[in-house]
């Protein structure tokens, strides 16, 4: 049974960084992709990032280009996400799943998403 945890979410000031780290279990992680989406209250969700098996690709989302950056550390079963210069827009629930792209669609397990709250 795969399962994903989210940590790091939390309270954080407009220019500051937090990193978000999703730890994985119950299948061979160093060979799917992984992502990151958000959502904040009334809105869809959106994508954020996405890395491929062996961290050799990803893709960010345009709203987060430029300040966000997804990685993976196979040794720790663990995808990271580092957020800088956040925003108060960026404040969302923000969750990872197993697959690559840009639509919710294209993934298959997802875990229980971590609160990001920027204030301004």
């Amino acid at each position: 049974q795969v399962q994903l945890v989210e940590s790091g979410g939390g309270l954080v000031q407009a220019g500051g960084s937090l990193r978000l780290s999703c730890a994985a279990s119950g299948h061979p992680f160093t060979t799917y992709p992984m992502g990151w989406f958000r959502q904040s209250s009334g809105k869809e969700r959106e994508f954020v990032a996405a890395i491929n098996w062996n961290g050799g690709n990803t893709l960010i989302g345009d709203s987060v280009k430029g300040r966000f950056a997804i990685s993976r550390d196979g040794a720790k079963n663990t995808v990271y996400l580092q957020m800088n210069n956040l925003k108060p827009e960026d404040t969302a629930v923000y969750y990872c799943g197993q697959g690559y792209g840009s639509t919710w669609s294209d993934y298959r397990y997802w875990g229980q998403g971590t609160q990001v709250t920027v204030s301004s």
